[in-house]
């Protein structure tokens, strides 16, 4: 009994001794059953933590201040920064996860820079979230469409500038970095760039949003922008501006609404900024040409080595990268300042884990390879002073073989017409048989883009979309299809495939959709060597597509009506790939005219404002497609030996 209590009595004292010891450490007053629960903030890091996290409101020329934040693990001292400039929230860009590990709380694509003591830095754009200012979608350079003098241009070097000067860890040096928007903020930051910016890496950089990025592709509008507008300008992005659509087929929602104008008045939505830019503005005038990210860069010296990105399958901006490497690399007179680098990836995906994309598998995680062996690399040549990489030129990754490849130049290949001809053959041998294969193509039943039900914000429909088996649509009427025999060797393209379309329709106005296939043998004897999934048996790969709006067959600024039943010639290019068609497979064509509802419907009879065409314009119309003789339809295909 004494032992058991003098225990009781020991325990007891500590108990008291500890809540005097806590009580007198935290200086409070002693808790009662009503003691108010609630506290300012929990600081979720520890003295333990690897990092260091700062937080600023970093001042811009007008007055407005950006909200900035700054990591870097502890004990970082003359280290280079690493900026990304985002409408995305930098508050949760540097605060992933709740840890105490600097790699935890940034993005996948931080990890070697952050373990490597690089400086990491995000800001808010002006408008957005934390930051101060007018939110601009894609705000103009300072010029023709933009009076103020403040653009992301002048933010960004404001921005370099209060960094070198107040982040006493760093070396001087700045490079920038991101994708998508944040591939536009860093493709700005290189016009009249601060002399401390010393390197950038745009990746799949939103450019010129009519011509192939996110809002139009050669004058057909993509829905999707509606939500993506309405959502950005929305409480500064902060939430509260998603569609509140529910469940179902998106095909039925946007079929049932009927025009753009319909649909976006249906969700009262007709009066945004945003939404009203695009309704008002179908045509590539002033308005979208003077944007073009790639004709300012075009009008500026070179002066920052800049390496481009793009995923071979983005479905969301495609046309940029490539676009931007066009205006850039005949500025690069010594080839050591310019680089590409194309890799199997949907948008944004080199960010991300590379091991796959759909259906396809590739030989390791290709996105880390490509951060780790060339952009970690390129970044420490220029911010750091390492020894040179020798960063190739042009850098692919080439499906089919599933291998690196790296050149001098882009495109590789020479141009070879893989022709249309009778029979539903594609042949690389001109046919002086000419004729036309005829479907019709009813705007009451538009192709889909991707099986239904269709939920375009399921990310797990829309990142691999551009990869998706064509067969899908195969026993279509209104979908036209040419195939090659069995290739006896192999077929490798380095380039963006041009389409060449001798076409007609019995209606004033039509899209036309061209699809390049590789279509897998039907028993996949290659499974197991490169890479195919057993389930690839008779897939029919999409390697590039691309949709073309005839109003604006002579110029993309005036559009004009098509004369019913007359021969057309229509040139566009398909998405910049490195392939290889292997043998036993067969190359496939496909044409149509929709593709819904990622684009809107062509209502097939023109009007003024295709934004705003009523029911009793969607007809159904006769669609030829020619071939042979002096019209001869053909994807010319940049073939390399």
């Amino acid at each position: 009994m004494i032992g058991i209590f003098t225990r009781l009595v020991l325990l007891i004292s500590a108990g008291i001794l500890f809540f005097a010891t806590v009580a007198t450490s935290r200086d409070a007053p002693r808790v009662t059953p009503m003691t108010p629960d609630v506290v300012d903030k929990y600081e979720q890091t520890q003295p333990s933590a690897d990092f260091i996290r700062r937080e600023a409101m970093v001042p811009m020329r007008d007055g407005i201040s950006l909200y900035t934040v700054i990591v870097m693990k502890k004990g970082t001292k003359d280290a280079p920064i690493l900026l990304s400039r985002t409408p995305y929230d930098a508050h949760d860009s540097t605060h992933r996860v709740a840890s105490q590990r600097i790699v935890d709380i940034l993005e996948v694509m931080d990890a070697e820079f952050a373990e490597d003591g690089y400086i990491r830095v995000y800001q808010d754009i002006r408008g957005l979230h934390r930051s101060g200012g007018a939110y601009i979608m894609n705000r103009p350079l300072a010029g023709p469409l933009n009076d103020t003098g403040i653009d992301e241009s002048t933010d960004a070097y404001d921005t370099i500038d209060w960094l070198v000067r107040n982040v006493p860890e760093s070396n001087g040096n700045v490079g920038v970095i991101g994708s998508s928007y944040l591939g536009f903020t860093t493709l700005m930051a290189e016009i009249r760039p601060h002399p401390a910016l010393k390197a950038a890496v745009p990746q799949s950089p939103m450019v010129d949003g009519w011509i192939g990025d996110d809002w139009f592709h050669n004058g057909a509008f993509r829905f999707s922008s509606l939500d993506y507008a309405v959502g950005q300008s929305t409480n500064k992005a902060d939430g509260g501006g998603e569609f509140a659509l529910g469940g179902g087929d998106d095909y039925t929602r946007y079929l049932e609404a009927g025009s753009v104008a319909d649909f976006a008045k249906r969700l009262r939505i007709e009066h945004y900024p945003g939404v009203r830019k695009f309704l008002e503005n179908p045509a590539y005038t002033n308005f979208w040409s003077l944007q073009a990210v790639d004709k300012w860069l075009a009008a500026e010296p070179l002066k920052v080595p800049t390496l481009i990105e793009v995923g071979q399958w983005d479905q969301e901006d495609s046309y940029g990268g490539p676009a931007v490497y066009r205006a850039l690399e005949p500025k690069d007179t010594r080839n050591d300042r310019v680089f590409l680098a194309i890799g199997p990836w949907r948008h944004s995906g080199a960010n991300h884990y590379g091991y796959d994309l759909g259906s396809l598998t590739f030989t390791g995680d290709t996105a880390r390879e490509w951060r780790v062996n060339y952009v970690k690399p390129f970044f420490d040549h220029w911010l750091k002073g390492a020894p040179d990489p020798h960063t190739p030129p042009v850098l692919t990754y080439a499906t089919g073989v599933n291998q690196w490849n790296k050149s001098p130049r882009w495109p590789m290949g020479k141009a070879r017409p893989l022709y249309l001809a009778d029979g539903g053959t594609a042949t690389f041998e001109r046919s002086a048989v000419a004729g036309h294969y005829e479907y019709v193509s009813d705007p009451a039943h538009p192709v889909p883009f991707i099986p239904r039900p269709i939920d375009m914000s399921d990310p797990m429909q829309w990142k691999p979309w551009l990869v998706h088996d064509q067969r899908f649509v195969s026993g279509r009427p209104d979908v036209a299809s040419w195939t090659s025999a069995p290739l006896e060797k192999p077929v490798h393209i380095m380039g963006a495939p041009q389409v060449e379309l001798f076409a007609s329709t019995s209606g004033t106005d039509g899209d036309w959709v061209v699809k390049l296939i590789d279509v897998y043998p039907n028993d996949v004897p290659e499974a197991a060597a490169q890479g195919a999934k057993p389930s690839m048996a008779g897939y029919e790969l999409p390697i590039g597509i691309e949709i073309f709006r005839g109003r604006y067959l002579k110029s993309f600024a005036e559009p004009a009506p098509l004369a019913p039943g007359r021969v057309e010639h229509y040139r566009w290019a398909l998405p910049n790939v490195d392939h290889v068609f292997l043998p036993g497979h067969r190359i496939m064509v496909q044409v149509q005219s929709s593709l819904f509802p990622l684009y809107d419907r062509n209502p097939q009879t023109y009007v003024g404002n295709i934004m705003y065409a009523k029911p009793g314009d969607y007809r159904k119309a006769t669609q030829s497609v020619w071939f042979g003789g002096d019209r001869a339809s053909a994807v010319v295909l940049p073939v390399v030996e």
